[in-house]
This record gives structure tokens, C-alpha cells and sequence, in this order.
């Protein structure tokens, strides 16, 4: 039988790993931290499934699933889908996206024909059944559902047929299959729970194994590890069992042993860690490890040389249908060749990489994980790099592991993939297994895919198919066969660069791997330009035709320029389209944006005239231009070119032509100049072209001597000097070459002074800051500079603007420190004059620094001082007037300089401070200043009262008041104090004055007389702040000004509570009055003066405002009053509060009258903390509002005085029960220690030994203790274990336990008491004590006697009143940093207070913490 294809390929296949490719391999993974100390295997098998995993990632995010849908899949295909629509190229002079991925088609997928015939025909011809499993290793061996398995070698021959139907009507049918590393050994699991060994090169059977594992369970998975003795199955009940084959006196046996038990946790895959044979040595394979995916978790575990188990993973939350998926293999990480488990269930593969280090120790190590949307049901490595999944939509995806990259998706549908759901749900058996494995096995196809030696088969319900990776040529040729040209050159140029995923074929170094690909895309190049010109069509619009090769063109080129091909590109295949005039333009026009973003430097000459002619014909001058000023044009016809530029006016490339083809840089400035002298010499306008013209010329003048070339890059260096003095030469020339009689000197200094004088000046400004020590150009330097004054200063033909840019620009070259040119001194009184003129305004700023740098480099001796210093003040030059003062040392005559320019008024604050401040000047100079500052100070105050007002607690502290007299204006007055005085009023850096200046009282009260005028709202928080006015005087200035709220707060400052609160009641009562009068909504008139300022407010606002303020007072004075004291200040605002309701009547008062009695609340809930309430309601009652009518009236105010009653006796209850039982136990030990119920352990008494209910007439006392030990009450008594505790209440300890242990009279004891089933709430109490060395916690219920009682009435009474809140404040911050809680009842029967649902803790108890 002759090899098929798809046999070659399958025995073509080598399992070993490429060790070469380790170099290249870019590895992004990173390590976790490693376990130090695995859990052991018993402790795993012990573990419950629901609690938390031992190991569990530091990243516990990465194991969220909660939110994937595990059904949705990416259906795409890369490899199938032909993108023969081009509209996305369709675009002129299109470049090529090299960063676009390309993967072409990664997969090929072969059908194994004979085997899928052989398949159907043993279906047919001896009953074999449907194929339900496959297995590859040296063979191919198919399992099916009648129980025979076919072994086919690699020809697709069959080889044997093992088993028989009788051995499938009593086994059932295949579940499982492995084949050992050598390829000798066949392990068949069945349905029914049996395993057969059979020798692959006879067909013997050799084993029947029937107790491997618990009858009744199908095998769903047997596996081979590396030694050939040992194996693993998994059976449907979850459990995990190794089988050790042995040979002990010709009789061959098998050995079981559990490795997980299905109780534990259902296992549902298993897989070995198989070595390559030239990996046969690496340290890892000693251990033979075994990795294990349960319903929650994976295990991975190593067999030798002692079970142990290495590592623990949880999946997190995931789709309970999806399939749990296992793959070992073997990948070079940091080229060290290590065996990384990709696992995962759902949509997330995960990594773990093992490896032993230099000391020998284990490290499993998390790598990055992969995220796909598609639930997986199969996954398996191709090689290294590339991970091949199956998604429930049986979507075929190749994925790159590194890059996390897909590669391809294929569609498998037609492979109609067998599932081994019967085996998952244990059918032949009884279905006996748990509703979880059998949802798992919907979708399982564990044994339907396998992978070995880099491919995949699959097995089909009348077929196999297999998956190969292709070779790198045949992914190309595979676009190829598609045309889709574009694509297999991107994939082509990905193979080249190194970048390309899923490489097969390419070995070597890489220059030769680069010469082997650029060979290929050489030929596909020709096939595309072949293929384009033969498809080109025919008939039709020539736009087209265009369109056609527009796709084409520059995919070509951009590849020959990749490739460094350019010969090839102008000669074979430029030859090619030239036979097609629409390709030949269209490549023509291409080439453009290669040549000038000079990827193309050199084009042959046949093809550069070509190009200009097209251009030319195509009126694209634009574009000659463009191309020609970047390409090389020794090799054209200068004057050709040249004339050609200057008729379509390409002057950047006729000056390109003329410097770098006859390296003459002179001509083209006398053909311009040739163009714009005339018309500037007869005084006409100039055209926008001859504009552009001069412009051009001004650049490339400056360029030429600044030795750069026009219109880019760089003059030859040999050349720049020579250059530069050509171009000096020519500009100074005194007639040009076809000069008249009439033409005047200089004519092309001439023209381009009257062209754009500023700009033509910036130009040489630029030329002669380059000259340094170059004799020759300092020579022409000054020869120019006398050309400018001669052609400019002896003829009116030049406006004065013209005149003053050359002033300026003498004036800035003679003001640099290496000035070397000599200007006759004439002119500088003619450059002063024209800087100092006051009747031109225009470029003032410019021309005063012109001047101002003329001096400070020394022009000033050029200049008579004095005439100088008053064209500056004519000229308001005040900086050149204060240069000037400060060589005279007249600094009193700068700060005029300072306050009469505009520009630098605020710079005076600054310069005073820093002449009287800073070392260097006399005292005589300070003085003047100081007296100068003095005489401004009012001047200054308005310029900014803040600087002013530090520059006088810096220097002027004892000129505070003479200053305030000079200010006339009370509002600059108080903006000069509040500076001065009051810190919240400025937020500025740096000390604040009031810490460096104090002044006297009276002025304190100034500014507050101030404060009252104008900002009246910020006088109370200036009082808070300043301590430095007097009590009586500021008194005395609030009231005058009507400021109640700052009158209260002196008040009470000064010890006069009363009388403040007399004041706030007053304004209260007024406001009261405004609310309740007929005009609500009407701004009232006679308001005080200083709620003028406050923003629009409602009546009922202000009351609350000034309600609030009131109580804020009577809080903090009640602290120091008796209880007759309190009552003076909280009843007249109670009464002031209610009185107004009565005027209320009518439903239109409604929502003031609800309003009024909820800030009535407010005041009683205040007042209730100082004031007895019996003496509140009293007073309620006795209001004419109150004290008649209904009680639904007054029934809001009773019930929340209740309200607040109700809670206070509760917290006093429960305070004082925690005093007088434990003041050190927290509310979190006393939840703990009731809440759980007690159970005893027997019936009876543990002493008497009888019933615990012996008598059903009376109830009898009896005592249960934590412990479980239950007594009668008599008893215990009898037996000396109670004894009179604290606060007259009985203490228990448990005999039994207390004997036992010797009796320790200090044991921790909590007992609780009950009579019969139950006690009403008032009956119990609970008692807690510190526990002792026993540790046991005991409850009892108690019932207070009469005298109890009392005492409890009186200890209650002892504790009301102000004191009941410091009580728990002290319990709180001794037990704050102990847990509190609620307590449980501990009997149906009980409940403790806490559980009252009218029971409110207002008072910010201890937090409430789970335990």
C-alpha cells in the first residue's frame, strides 16, 4: 500500500522538541511566589469540598469566572474566509500596514480515509459498533461501543482487531484507551468498569483486571505513566487508583491503590506527565507526576519515590457544565526546558511551571494566564508555543501561548465529534453516579481528541481526521492558491522578521532563514505583477483599470524596498508593467512619497526620465517638484530641467538643479532678483507670485550663508566657506551684471532693504551671530553695515519705520559684548533721537529694551547723561530712567520710576523691601527710602492693601497711627486693618504680620467699628480669633451697631451667660415675631443693621439659625448652673418657642405651626439632659397651646418625650446591670456566652442519677453547665458546689468537672438557673464572670427576690440624672478594643433586653462584629 499524504505526515511527525528554537523564543510569563510547605495528599482526601482550598494564589482575581459566559464562542475563521472584496486597499498611493497580523492558515486538516473506512466497515461486517475512543502513539487503536478495539498502523492498514462482541456484550463498550511509551502495551478501560492489557505485536491479551477499582463504575479514563509498570485510571465514582503491574512466577498481576476517593471530591481527569526520550534525564520525571482535575480543583501529585502531593489549585466560580481540561508539556522558559500544566475549566487557561532549582527544592510557579470567550471542552498542545482548544460550538482554535494570540478557528461541526457522556453517566451500569459528573459529561470528548507528535485526531462518528501543523511554505502557498497576494506577502515578511506565530520548517541562523524567505517573496512578487497584468480589464472606465493596479503598485514596491531589491523593482519588473500604459502611470505615480520620504534615494535614469515626462504630461508640477529636490539629477539634462522649472515656477527645484547639479549657488539669485527689482525700483505693488519669489529668495540667502543647502540638508563642507563668500560678494556688488545708466548702487542690497527691510535685517542678524574669529567675514560684516547706513541715511526714499528697523538692528549688534563694528558717534544721536521720539507710540516696549541693552553693555558713555535722562522721561522710559538713577545711587527717585510705570506698579513692594532689608546701601540711602515709602504710603495702601500692610509690620511698626491718619477714605482704612490685623483675612505665604506686629487696643476696636460697617458678618469669627481689644469697649460698639450675635459672644466671654442669652432670646423672639406675622413672605424693614449683608433667607431659616445658636449657648452654660439656674435659661426659650403657636391658626399656617413644633422638639430634647422631665411636661402642660383641647394635640410632645424616656431608663438598666455583674466583660463575651444553647448529655441528674423531672406537680430547679452536665438544684447544694456570690446572687461550679480536676475554688464559672421551661423577661438576668483555668462557661437564670428588688429600684434611682450617659462612656473606653455584640436568647422561652425591638443604643455602643 502505497503512503498517503496524510500518513507521511503523520509518520514524518518527531515527538522531540526543537532545543534550537530556545534562543528565539520571547517568554513574557512571570513568577509567583512558590509553596514552601504542599498539604499532603490525606489532608487533601480529608478535606471537604465546599471550604477553602489550602493553596490558594495571591492573585485571587484571576480566578473569577462569575461573570464569563461559558456558552458564547467566536465563530471567525482566519484560514477559511476569503476576503475577496479589496475595498478596504481601494485607496490612491496606498502603503503597506506591516504591523497588520497575518496568520494564513495554520492547520491543515486531513481525513485518515482508511481508517474511517475500515471503521465503517467493521460497523457493518462484524458488528463492532460506533467508535467511541482513540489513542496514537506508534499506532492508531479505535475503540467502539461493541467492545473491540482496532489497532491501524501508520499505512492506515488494519493490524489487529482486539476482543471480541462477547467480550463487548459483557464489558461493554470501550471507555478508554492508552498505549505505553514503547508502543507495546494496549490498555482498554470499559464501560462497565473492566481493564484488558493486550500486546500490540501479537494481539494477546495479557491482563483482565476486574478489582481495580469499586464495581459498578465505568472507566473514564486509563493512562500509561513513564514507566511502563505503572498506570492511573479514573472511574465514573470520582476516584483515582494506580495500578502497578507485576510478573511474580509466570503469573503476570495487578496491584490497585486509591489516590483519591471519589467521596472526596469526583475526580473526572486524569493526566501523567509523559517525558520525550531525550528528556528521559530531566530532573523532574523521578517523580512521576500525575496532575488531577476535580469538580473545584486540580491536584498535582507525584508518585515517586512516595506518594505526595505537590500542589492544590481552585478553578474560582465557573459554569458548573463545563468540562475540566489537563495538558502537560515540556516548554523552554529562560532556555531551561521545563514541563508547564495548562488547565482550565470554562473560558480561562491557566499555567503552572515546575522546576527544581540549583538546591534542589520544587518551585510550582503561576504563569500569566489566557482568557478566551468559548467555554473549552477539549485542550492540547501542538508544540511548545502553540495550544490547540475545541469550544462547545466544536470550533477548532489555535492559540499562541506567549503572545495570547488567536491564530486560527476552524469549524468542525462535520467531523460529527463522539462524546462520552453514556460513560460519565455510568449507563452501562445503572447510571449510578452524581448529578454533577453527569452535567460535566454532557460535553466531554475526552477520549474523541488526542495529540501526539505535534498533530491532533479526532474521531468522528464514521471518521477520523487528524490536524497537522503546516510548514511555514505552505502556509504562504496556501494564500497563494486563494490569490490573496497582500496576505501572503505580510505572512511572507512575518516569516523574515522573525514575528510570525506557529513556525514550522525554518531552521538555521537567521541571516540564511531571512535569505530563504526573501527568496519565496521574490517569486511571489513576480506572481502578483504577472497575475495583475494578465487580470487587468480590458474594457471599461479607465478609472477602473487605475484602481486595478493602484492595490497592486505599491504593495510591490514597499516589499522590493523592504527587501533592498531595487533592481529588481526598476528592471524586471518595471519591464513588465510598462507593457500596460494605465500600470506604467500608475507606478509612475507611486513612486512619489518613497522619494520624498527618501526611502527611495536612486532611480535609474531611464526610469527618472519617465517619471518627470508622466508628471510633466499629467500637469503634476507640484510633484516634479517634490520628487526632484530628493533624487539624485547628475544623470538628466541640467539645462533641460532647469528651463522647465522656471517656466512652471518651480523655484525650490531650479535652485536644487543649480546647487547640487553644477554646484553654482549665484545664478539662481540673479534670476530672481532679475524678477522682483523692477517693479520694487519703479515703486509698483509686487504679485503674490513675486512675493513668494522674494521670500524665497530671503531664505535661501539665509541658508547659504548660515552653510545650509535650499530647501534641505546641508552644504559640502569643502564648500560652505566659499559659499558664503560668493554670496557676500554678490549682495555687495555696486552694479549688477546688466546694469543702465539710471540703475544706483547697490542695487541688490537695495531691493531687498526696500523688499521686507525687517526681515532682509533679521537675515543678517542670524550671518553675524555665526561669525566669531573669521577675519574675512568681521571684514564683510562691516562693510555691509556701512552699506546699510550709506544706502539708507542718504536717501528719502525709505519710510521712517524702514529707517528705525536699521536703527534697531545697529543698536542690538553694537550692544553684544564682541561688537567689532565701528559706527560714526553722528549717528548715534540720531538713533537716540529716533528711540526717544514721543510722537511714535508704535513697538514702545521694543524700542525703550533696544536702548536699554545699548547701555548696559557701555553705550551709555556714547551718550550726554543729561540729555539722555530727559528724552527717557519724555519718552516715559522709565526702566532706562531708573538705569540711570541707579548709577547715581538716587534710589528715592526709582520708586517714582515704579509708581509711574504702569507695567511695574507692583514690583515697588518688592523693591522697598528688599533696599531696606538687604546689606550694601548706607543708611543715609535707607533713610531717603524710608521717608519716600512714608510720603507714598497712602498711594501704596491703594495700590494693594495686603503688600501694604507687610511692608509696615516689616518696617514701619511704630507708623501705624500717622499712617491711618493720611488715609482719609474709612473703606481703605479698614482693607489697610483687616491686613494688618486679622490673619483670617488674607491666606498669604510667609509670617503674617499680626505675629510680628502688635498694636494697641484702640485700634483693634477701629477696625471692629469697621468690620461693623462693612463686612458685619465676619466680626463674630474676628472676635473668636483676636485677643487684643478690650470686653467693655467692644460691648459697646456691637450694640451701637445692633450686631446681637457678636454681642452675645462678648458676653459670654466675659462671664455674663445670662445676659448673652438674653440678648439671642431677644433676637429669636424678634425673628419669632417676623415668622408669625401677617407679612411672612415681605422683607422686613426694621431689621438690624447687620443682617442687612446676609443673603436672602426665609423667616423660618433665620429662627432655625438663631435657634440653633441659643441652644449651643445653653448647652455650654448649663455645665457650671444648678438645676434652678438651667431652669432660668431653658424655660423662657421653651416658652419663647411655644408662644407663638397660638397666633398660628388657619390651614395657611399649617406648615409654619409643624415646623414650629418640631424646633420645639429640638429645644426639648436639649433641655431634657439639664432639666427633670416631670418639670417639662409640667410646664408643657400648663401652655394655654397644650394645656387645652385634645390630647392629639399635645400627643407628638408627650410621645417623644416618652420616646427619649423610654430610651434613657433602657440604657440605664443596661448600664447599671453591666456595673453590678461585670464591669469587665465587653458586650461581644457576654454575646458569646449566652447565645449559645445548652444541650445536656443525659436525661438525668448527674448526681442523683434520676430524671431531671421527677415530679410533674411541682417544677423543680435545675442547673445544665456548659460542660453538658445537668443537676438538680438540691443537689448541687448538697454537694457544697454553690456559693454566695457577688451582689448577693448564687455562683455554681460543676461537681463533676470540679472534682475531676482537684476542685479549684477560682474556676471562671457562668451559671444560669431556670425554673420549669421558662421565665418572663423581667424574671431574668444574666451573670458573667471571668472564666478560670477549666475554661468552662456556665449560664443560670435567676429570679430577684423582694429585697432584690429594692435594692435594684434604688440603685436605679441612685443613677438618674446627668451622670446615667458617663456610666456607659466608661464602660465603652474600658471595653473598647473587645468584640460586642447582640445577645441570643438562650432558650425559646428567654430573650435578653438587647432584643427588645423598641430598643435603640443612641449613645455610640461598641461596634457590632461578627464573630
Amino acid at each position: 500500500m502505497s503512503e498517503s499524504p496524510d500518513t507521511r505526515s503523520l509518520v514524518s511527525a518527531s515527538s522531540q522538541l526543537n532545543l534550537m528554537e530556545i534562543d528565539t523564543i520571547d517568554d513574557k510569563e512571570f513568577d509567583i511566589p512558590q509553596v514552601d510547605t504542599p498539604p499532603t495528599l490525606e489532608s487533601i482526601l480529608n478535606e471537604p469540598e465546599d471550604e477553602d482550598e489550602p493553596f490558594i494564589l495571591e492573585d485571587t482575581c484571576l480566578l473569577n469566572t462569575e461573570n464569563i459566559d461559558a456558552h458564547s464562542c467566536e465563530t471567525s475563521s482566519l484560514a477559511s474566509s476569503d476576503s475577496g472584496d479589496r475595498t478596504h486597499l481601494k485607496r490612491k498611493r496606498k502603503t503597506v500596514e506591516l504591523n497588520a497580523t497575518v496568520h494564513g492558515s495554520v492547520l491543515r486538516h486531513s481525513i485518515l480515509k482508511g481508517i474511517s473506512a475500515q471503521i465503517v466497515s467493521a460497523a457493518d461486517k462484524v458488528d463492532a459498533g460506533l467508535p467511541t475512543a482513540v489513542t496514537v502513539s506508534g499506532v492508531i487503536v479505535v475503540g467502539t461501543s461493541h467492545g473491540l478495539a482496532l489497532v491501524f498502523d501508520l499505512n492506515q492498514a488494519l493490524r489487529l482487531c482486539l476482543g471480541s462482541t462477547a467480550t463487548g456484550a459483557e464489558y461493554g463498550a470501550v471507555s478508554a484507551l492508552s498505549i505505553n511509551h514503547d508502543c507495546t502495551r494496549l490498555l482498554c478501560g470499559f464501560a462497565k468498569g473492566q481493564i484488558t492489557m493486550w500486546d500490540l505485536a501479537n494481539g494477546k491479551l495479557l491482563r483482565t483486571i476486574t478489582d481495580a477499582h469499586p464495581p459498578g463504575t465505568a472507566i473514564l479514563h486509563v493512562k500509561f505513566t513513564d514507566d511502563p509498570t505503572l498506570a492511573v485510571c479514573n472511574d465514573s465514582g470520582g476516584s483515582v487508583f494506580e495500578l502497578a503491574f507485576r510478573r511474580l512466577m509466570g503469573m503476570r498481576t495487578c496491584e490497585s491503590r486509591c489516590l483519591f476517593s471519589g467521596s472526596k471530591g469526583e475526580v473526572c481527569n486524569v493526566e501523567p506527565l509523559l517525558t520525550a526520550p531525550d528528556l528521559k534525564d530531566h530532573p523532574i520525571t523521578q517523580y512521576s507526576l500525575l496532575a488531577m482535575a476535580s469538580l473545584t480543583k486540580i491536584l498535582v501529585i507525584g508518585l515517586k519515590p512516595s506518594l505526595k502531593v505537590w500542589m492544590t489549585f481552585p478553578y474560582g466560580k465557573t459554569d458548573p457544565t463545563s468540562v475540566p481540561q489537563l495538558a502537560w508539556q515540556f516548554v523552554p522558559v529562560q532556555k531551561v526546558v521545563n514541563p508547564i500544566l495548562a488547565f482550565c475549566r470554562g473560558d480561562t487557561i491557566h499555567f503552572l511551571l515546575v522546576k527544581k532549582d540549583e538546591t534542589g527544592t520544587i518551585h510550582v510557579i503561576k504563569q500569566r494566564q489566557l482568557q478566551l470567550n468559548c467555554d473549552i471542552i477539549s485542550l492540547s498542545w501542538i508544540n511548545s508555543r502553540t495550544l490547540v482548544v475545541m469550544d462547545s460550538g466544536e470550533k477548532l482554535r489555535v492559540v499562541d501561548r506567549p503572545s495570547q494570540e488567536e491564530l486560527e478557528t476552524l469549524d468542525m461541526a462535520e467531523v460529527q465529534l463522539v462524546y462520552n457522556s453514556s460513560h460519565f453517566k455510568s449507563l452501562a451500569t445503572g447510571g449510578n453516579v452524581s448529578q454533577a459528573l453527569a452535567l460535566v459529561g454532557e460535553k466531554a470528548c475526552y477520549q474523541s481528541v488526542c495529540s501526539y507528535a505535534g498533530q491532533m485526531v479526532l474521531l468522528g462518528t464514521k471518521s477520523a481526521h487528524i490536524m497537522t501543523l503546516r510548514n511555514w511554505r505552505e502556509r504562504v502557498d496556501c494564500l497563494l492558491k486563494q490569490e490573496r497576494f497582500v496576505e501572503a506577502l505580510s505572512l511572507a515578511w512575518s516569516f523574515h522578521e522573525g514575528t510570525a506565530k506557529a513556525v514550522l520548517g525554518l531552521f538555521g541562523d537567521p541571516a540564511k532563514r531571512k535569505g530563504v524567505v526573501a527568496d519565496k517573496m521574490l517569486e511571489i512578487l513576480f506572481q502578483y505583477v504577472e497575475r495583475s497584468v494578465k487580470k487587468c480589464p480590458e474594457h471599461g472606465k479607465i478609472q477602473v483599470m487605475e484602481q486595478h493596479f493602484q492595490d497592486m503598485v505599491p504593495v510591490v514596491v514597499d516589499y522590493c524596498l523592504l527587501l533592498q531589491r531595487t533592481d529588481l523593482l526598476f528592471n524586471q519588473l518595471y519591464t513588465r508593467l510598462v507593457e500596460n500604459c494605465v500600470a506604467r502611470g500608475v507606478f509612475l505615480e507611486s513612486l512619489e512619497p518613497y522619494i520624498v520620504s527618501e526611502r527611495l534615494g536612486c532611480v535609474t535614469a531611464p526610469v527618472m526620465r519617465d517619471l518627470l515626462t508622466h508628471l510633466q504630461d499629467n500637469n503634476m508640477m507640484d510633484s516634479v517638484e517634490n520628487c526632484l529636490i530628493h533624487l539624485d539629477i547628475t544623470s538628466l539634462d541640467i539645462q533641460q530641467v532647469v528651463q522647465m522649472c522656471w517656466d512652471n515656477q518651480l523655484y525650490d527645484a531650479m535652485i536644487y538643479v543649480f546647487n547640487s547639479g553644477m554646484n553654482d549657488y549665484i545664478n539662481p539669485m540673479e534670476k530672481l532678483f532679475q524678477v522682483i527689482s523692477p517693479p520694487l525700483r519703479e515703486g509698483k505693488a509686487l504679485t503674490d507670485e513675486q512675493v513668494v519669489m522674494g521670500n524665497k529668495l530671503l531664505v535661501y540667502i539665509s541658508c547659504s550663508l548660515a552653510g545650509r543647502a535650499y530647501p534641505l540638508g546641508d552644504i559640502p563642507e569643502d564648500l560652505v566657506s566659499q559659499v558664503k563668500n560668493q554670496v557676500f560678494e554678490f549682495l555687495t556688488r555696486l552694479h549688477s551684471a546688466e546694469a543702465g545708466q539710471k540703475e544706483e548702487l547697490y542695487p541688490y542690497i537695495r531691493t531687498l532693504l526696500h523688499f521686507d527691510t525687517r526681515e532682509f535685517l533679521n537675515v543678517l542678524a542670524l550671518t553675524f551671530q555665526d561669525f566669531k574669529n573669521d577675519k574675512q567675514a568681521l571684514e564683510y560684516q562691516q562693510r555691509i553695515v556701512d552699506i546699510l547706513l550709506k544706502v539708507m541715511v542718504e536717501n528719502s526714499d525709505f519710510t521712517p519705520s524702514q529707517v528705525g528697523c536699521l536703527f534697531t538692528f545697529l543698536a542690538r549688534q553694537l550692544a553684544k559684548p564682541d561688537n567689532t563694528l565701528f559706527v560714526n558717534r553722528k549717528l548715534f544721536d540720531q538713533v537716540l533721537e529716533f528711540l526717544c521720539s514721543p510722537d511714535d507710540d508704535s513697538r514702545h516696549t521694543e524700542r525703550q529694551q533696544v536702548l536699554l541693552e545699548l547701555l548696559q553693555v557701555g553705550g551709555v558713555v556714547q551718550f550726554d547723561e543729561g540729555r539722555l535722562l530727559g528724552l527717557a522721561e519724555k519718552a516715559e522710559f522709565y526702566q532706562i530712567c531708573e538705569f540711570l538713577y541707579e548709577q547715581k545711587h538716587l534710589y528715592d527717585k526709582i520708586m517714582d520710576c515704579y509708581l509711574r510705570d504702569p507695567l511695574r506698579k507692583e514690583e515697588i513692594f518688592n523693591y522697598i523691601h528688599n533696599l531696606l532689608s538687604m546689606p550694601g546701601y548706607s543708611s543715609e540711602e535707607k533713610q531717603c527710602v524710608w521717608d519716600k515709602a512714608l510720603l507714598h504710603i497712602a498711594e501704596l495702601v491703594t495700590l494693594d492693601p495686603a503688600k501694604s500692610a507687610d511692608l509696615v509690620a516689616m518696617h514701619f511698626p511704630e507708623e501705624v497711627r500717622p499712617i491711618i491718619t493720611k488715609l482719609h477714605d474709612d473703606h481703605l482704612v479698614f482693607q489697610f486693618l483687616r491686613c494688618l490685623l486679622d490673619p483670617s483675612a488674607t491666606s498669604r505665604e510667609g509670617p503674617h504680620p499680626q505675629a510680628l506686629l502688635r498694636v494697641s487696643p484702640d485700634l483693634h476696636e477701629l477696625h471692629m467699628g469697621l468690620l461693623c460697617r462693612f463686612t458685619p458678618r465676619q466680626l463674630t469669627d474676628f472676635l473668636k480669633v483676636s485677643q487684643d481689644y478690650r470686653l467693655e469697649e467692644a460691648i459697646q460698639i456691637t450694640e451701637q451697631y445692633q450686631l446681637h450675635e457678636a454681642t452675645a459672644y462678648l458676653l459670654e466671654k466675659k462671664g455674663d451667660s445670662h445676659g448673652a442669652f438674653q440678648v439671642l432670646l431677644k433676637t429669636l423672639k424678634d425673628k419669632l415675631s417676623a415668622l408669625t406675622s401677617e407679612k411672612e413672605g415681605a422683607e422686613k424693614r426694621s431689621e438690624e443693621e447687620g443682617e442687612r449683608e446676609r443673603e436672602e433667607e426665609s423667616p423660618l431659616q433665620r429662627v432655625e439659625e438663631s435657634l440653633g445658636d441659643i441652644i449651643a449657648l445653653c448647652h455650654r452654660s448649663s455645665q457650671s448652673l444648678n438645676q434652678e439656674q438651667r431652669g432660668v435659661l431653658w424655660f423662657p426659650l421653651l416658652e419663647a418657642m411655644m408662644s407663638p403657636q397660638k397666633l398660628l391658626k388657619g390651614p395657611d399656617a399649617r406648615h409654619t405651626s409643624e415646623a414650629l413644633k418640631e424646633l420645639t422638639m429640638k429645644v426639648l430634647n436639649s433641655m431634657s439632659s439639664f432639666i427633670p422631665l416631670p418639670a417639662i411636661i409640667q410646664r408643657i402642660l400648663q401652655d394655654p397651646v397644650y394645656g387645652k383641647g385634645k390630647l392629639a394635640e399635645i400627643q407628638g410632645l408627650i410621645l417623644g418625650m416618652l420616646e427619649t424616656f423610654n430610651y434613657e431608663q433602657t440604657l440605664l438598666e443596661t448600664t447599671t446591670s453591666l456595673l453590678n455583674h461585670d464591669l469587665h466583660w465587653s458586650l461581644s463575651h457576654l454575646r458569646a456566652a449566652v447565645s449559645r444553647g445548652l444541650h445536656p448529655r443525659q436525661d438525668h441528674c448527674n448526681i442523683c442519677l434520676q430524671q431531671y423531672k421527677r415530679r410533674h406537680d411541682s417544677p423543680e430547679e435545675i442547673i445544665i453547665f456548659s460542660c453538658g452536665h445537668l443537676y438538680h438544684c438540691q443537689c448541687l447544694q448538697r454537694k457544697g458546689s454553690g456559693h454566695v456570690g457577688h451582689r448577693l446572687l448564687q455562683a455554681w461550679s460543676c461537681y463533676k468537672c470540679t472534682s475531676s480536676q482537684g476542685g479549684r475554688g477560682g474556676d471562671r464559672v457562668t451559671t444560669e438557673t431556670g425554673r420549669g421551661r421558662s421565665t418572663s423577661l423581667a424574671q431574668t438576668k444574666v451573670m458573667s464572670r471571668e472564666a478560670g483555668e477549666d475554661g468552662k462557661k456556665v449560664f443560670a437564670e435567676t429570679t430577684l427576690d423582694p429585697q432584690q428588688s429594692q435594692s435594684w429600684d434604688q440603685l436605679r434611682c441612685l443613677y438618674r440624672g446627668p451622670s446615667r450617659l458617663a456610666i456607659l462612656s466608661e464602660i465603652t473606653h474600658c471595653h473598647g478594643n473587645e468584640k460586642a455584640g447582640l445577645l441570643n436568647p438562650s432558650q425559646p422561652g428567654t430573650a435578653s433586653i438587647f432584643h427588645n425591638e423598641n430598643f435603640q443604643l443612641k449613645l455610640s455602643p461598641p461596634p457590632s462584629v461578627e464573630e
